[in-house]
């Protein structure tokens, strides 16, 4: 069964700037929420974040949904990828893990799971 990206990213070196390019442009919504994290309503799903660029060479990151994101990860790492960041809680909400895959793209699985923490 495919699985659908859920949620994307955008990095930014100027967030400001950033938010009022896409704003402009496509007609985004993005509101500043707590530890500066801004989320994107773009009128359909998926939805998005900008946030600060935190690697000078970091892109845009897609966020694919999963039953297990330990599971998707294993397999992921088994095909070739390598982990970026590890397993993560949004608590609440659910858990991801960031990979690289065998070109050298950044992408990551997200398992909703309401009572991660």
């Amino acid at each position: 069964m495919p699985h659908p990206i859920v949620h994307f990213e955008i990095p930014a070196n100027d967030v400001e700037r950033a938010r009022k390019f896409y704003t402009d442009v496509f007609g985004w919504d993005i509101q500043p929420i707590e530890g500066g994290y801004n989320l994107i309503t773009t009128g359909q799903e998926p939805g998005g974040g900008m946030m600060q660029r935190m690697a000078p060479d970091q892109g845009i990151t897609v966020y694919i949904g999963v039953e297990s994101a330990d599971a998707a990860a294993k397999k992921a790492q088994d095909a070739g990828a390598t982990v970026i960041v590890p397993k993560q809680a949004v608590p609440g909400m659910g858990y991801f893990v960031q990979l690289q895959d065998t070109e050298g793209n950044v992408f990551a699985v997200w398992e909703p799971n309401e009572q991660a923490a």
